[in-house]
């Protein structure tokens, strides 16, 4: 993995010197409402890091550490597509630095990888990721209904959405 440079932020792959400075980010109460993970956040982030499917990049914007995004790609060559997943420090929200590495990866992986369809599973609440995620060209595809279990111990809802190349907006 090579370090990828947006308009705002720079991608590099995450090592373990990242590890508590994501946790730290994860351990938000607005991260963590969507991002729970398991109990030991130190240890999800390792876990991640550690995952051999599961690319990682530490987000950052003037040379600070804001947030992560990662990739998995479909190993079926018929059903070939990339999943994406992001969370960004609440401090810098709002400033476009997610559409950015949104947008920075995405074309990473069309130009270097050759995908020519992206998914992407926000919870059907999170109206500020969903939000971002349009603004680079994703479109709902359906509601994943009980898709995930929230902090309360209800099910609650997803929103499937995908991307074909063609689509990205740069």
């Amino acid at each position: 993995m090579s370090t990828l440079s947006g308009r705002m932020v720079t991608l590099r792959p995450a090592e373990e010197k990242d590890v508590a400075a994501l946790a730290d980010i994860r351990a938000t109460p607005e991260v963590r409402r969507w991002w729970r993970g398991g109990g030991d956040l130190t240890e999800a982030v390792r876990a991640d890091l550690g995952d051999d499917d599961l690319r990682v990049y530490v987000i950052e914007h003037d040379g600070r550490v804001v947030g992560a995004i990662q990739w998995h790609a479909e190993p079926d060559p018929d059903y070939r597509h990339a999943s994406l997943d992001v969370f960004l420090d609440p401090a810098v929200r709002g400033a476009g630095l997610g559409v950015d590495a949104i947008r920075t990866l995405t074309r990473h992986l069309i130009d270097e990888y050759g995908h020519h369809r992206f998914t992407i599973d926000p919870a059907a609440a999170n109206s500020a990721a969903i939000r971002a995620y349009a603004k680079v060209g994703f479109r709902p595809v359906g509601v994943l209904r009980r898709y995930e279990r929230g902090d309360d111990g209800r099910w609650h809802d997803g929103l499937l959405m995908d991307l074909l190349a063609d689509d990205l907006v740069e």
